[in-house]
């Protein structure tokens, strides 16, 4: 499979569609709740673009859009930050991050790697040194958090659950990994299976 990587930093109408219709397919069995409701998500992203840093990549396989993952700078004021279950150390805010609001492929397009390399290309072009991410730790049966590790992503914190949402474990990892990390992360990204719901 041939998937062409697209960038926007600013949502077109028709990426927010191409967007909208991945979403739904790839939370198609949550869509019940309150939190996963394709409205609430396109609320949730409006609200996203609006913010620093805004960047979002589409996966294209022809003209079907597969997959995406799109995210912003937090800095040291960002109420993502202040989510956060347990106090945060000293200073580990003082330097902005990139924050991955959410990630999602398509069943077909998943164990191609297709996943890993959205979110490469969105790390990319950041000039961020970090990457932080939530993931609801019993997604796919705790497979989705381990993918993340093998892509070198540590948790260091939570989010308590909320009446929409389940506790998500907060997850970070340098924007540019060390070269022994690399090779880990490497071993692991072959499925590019990506349930999780990041917020």
């Amino acid at each position: 499979m041939t998937v062409e990587l697209r960038h926007h930093h600013a949502l077109t109408p028709e990426a927010r569609q191409d967007l909208l219709e991945v979403y739904a397919d790839v939370r198609a069995p949550l869509l019940h709740l309150a939190n996963y409701r394709v409205e609430a998500f396109a609320e949730r992203l409006d609200r996203h673009t609006t913010e620093p840093g805004f960047e979002l990549v589409l996966g294209y396989d022809s003209l079907v859009p597969v997959g995406y993952a799109y995210g912003n700078t937090v800095d040291a004021d960002d109420r993502y930050w202040k989510r956060m279950a347990e106090p945060l150390p000293d200073g580990f805010t003082d330097t902005p991050a990139l924050a991955i609001k959410e990630i999602g492929v398509r069943t077909p397009w998943r164990g191609t790697g297709t996943a890993r390399r959205i979110h490469d290309d969105l790390l990319a072009g950041r000039a961020e040194d970090r990457v932080t991410l939530m993931v609801n730790p019993l997604a796919g049966e705790g497979r989705v958090q381990q993918r993340y590790e093998m892509w070198g992503y540590q948790a260091f914190n939570a989010q308590p659950s909320t009446p929409d949402s389940p506790r998500l474990t907060a997850m970070i990892r340098s924007r540019v990994l060390r070269q022994s990390d690399s090779v880990r992360a490497d071993k692991g990204c072959g499925s590019g299976k990506n349930d999780a719901h990041l917020r």
